[in-house]
């Protein structure tokens, strides 16, 4: 018969199991990604500057751990992440080291400040402007993540093709533009650029992910 302490220990184990699969920076990278949309291994790669192989791997330890989950499609295997659980954990695993290691509070910081992030309150603002076009929304994710869901009224400009877009920008507006939340940078690169081609410019700190959780509605 097993002991109560045998059983602990076990329990405790696999407990242990999911701290210890997100204890690399990369496969926390790669639940970023996939808490977007499904993605297959070589999307992945290119997304995270890691070989193929190596983001194979991550992705079975990931998948041993139950976090992520896959579909062959083809010749291709897609993975997503196992659950709504699984990205509130990603979420609230950044928001307790933003409260608790003054790096990421400091760098944070320095984000918001650069790009003049607009505040949680103006969300039901924001999507009034915007669906009166009195603001242009821009979604500088890749297109897929677009396809996937986006904010409602807003325009795919993947962040490596907005230089070529710009002449289809007013320059009477604001733009806003957004990734995939507060700590991703595609957004903060997509707001230097516009700036600095003579545009008035700001970062929505929320990705599909928060806009989602404050009850507000997406688009797909």
């Amino acid at each position: 018969m097993t002991s109560s302490r045998e059983l602990k220990d076990e329990l405790f184990g696999q407990f242990a199991l999911i701290g210890s699969t997100l204890s690399s920076p990369k496969r926390l990278e790669l639940l970023d990604l996939l808490i977007q949309c499904e993605k297959d291994v070589e999307t992945l790669a290119s997304g995270t500057g890691m070989s193929v192989a190596n983001t194979s791997h991550h992705l079975q330890v990931l998948h041993g751990a139950r976090l992520v989950e896959s579909r062959k499609d083809g010749v291709h295997v897609l993975y997503r992440i196992a659950g709504h659980r699984v990205a509130s954990l990603f979420r609230d695993l950044q928001q307790l080291a933003e409260e608790k290691l003054g790096d990421v509070e400091r760098i944070v910081n320095v984000l918001s400040q650069e790009d003049g992030s607009l505040t949680p309150m103006n969300r039901k603002e924001l999507l009034k402007l915007a669906k009166a076009g009195r603001v242009t929304v821009l979604d500088v994710r890749p297109e897929d993540e677009y396809r996937a869901a986006h904010l409602p009224y807003a325009v795919s400009v993947p962040l490596p093709k907005l230089k070529s877009y710009l002449r289809h920008l007013p320059r009477t507006q604001t733009i806003v533009a957004y990734c995939r939340g507060p700590y991703c940078v595609l957004a903060r690169d997509a707001v230097r650029l516009l700036r600095n081609c003579g545009f008035r410019a700001t970062r929505l700190r929320d990705g599909i992910y928060e806009w989602q959780e404050a009850g507000m509605a997406i688009d797909s």
